[in-house]
């Protein structure tokens, strides 16, 4: 596929993806997110220590416990996060992603999103922020976060959790944040 196309598909993405957005969580709702984040924080910490690390130094985060995704041909994939600034709980997030392509399969996944300075925080809270059809994820493994490098001040990091997704495809994924 071109790049022309590429862009194009990713362009119509990106506006499908505003197109999809929710509202947030509420109350009890918001409880058990905030704890299944700090239980899923716990465990990629725990999986890969360097992450801790990793997240003690950036300025903020965005963690996604729960994110699914399937694909035959169109894909998508969605989850609730939430953020935290210097430490402190400033809001939740939205995570909706689109592709299109050679794809088969579904699976979980969890993400973090690591802000490296007040700026990309900043820039993530003023509207939604569109991750890039070909940004790369860090895959969790032991040792991993040692050696990641943000861009444009943002870090994803993904742990695969369940399922099996095959692809060949051309996506954007859009993350909105909501203040508390």
């Amino acid at each position: 596929m071109s790049t022309h196309a590429r862009t194009v598909v990713a362009l119509a993405l990106a506006g499908w993806l505003t197109a999809c957005s929710t509202a947030p969580p509420a109350g009890e709702e918001r409880t058990v997110m905030v704890e299944q984040a700090s239980a899923t924080l716990r465990d990629m910490t725990r999986e890969d220590p360097t992450l801790e690390d990793l997240v003690r130094k950036s300025y903020g985060y965005a963690l996604f416990p729960d994110v699914t995704k399937g694909g035959l041909v169109f894909g998508g994939a969605y989850g609730r996060g939430v953020v935290y600034e210097q430490g402190q709980l400033v809001g939740y997030a939205d995570l909706t992603a689109g592709s299109f392509g050679l794809q088969i399969g579904g699976q979980s996944y969890r993400e973090l999103i690591l802000f490296a300075d007040k700026m990309a925080i900043d820039r993530f809270k003023a509207g939604p922020i569109d991750i890039a059809a070909d940004a790369t994820a860090v895959i969790l493994t032991t040792g991993a976060a040692a050696n990641v490098r943000y861009d444009e001040g943002i870090l994803v990091i993904v742990r695969p959790v369940a399922g099996a997704m095959a692809e060949a495809s051309v996506g954007a994924q859009q993350v909105k944040f909501s203040p508390r």
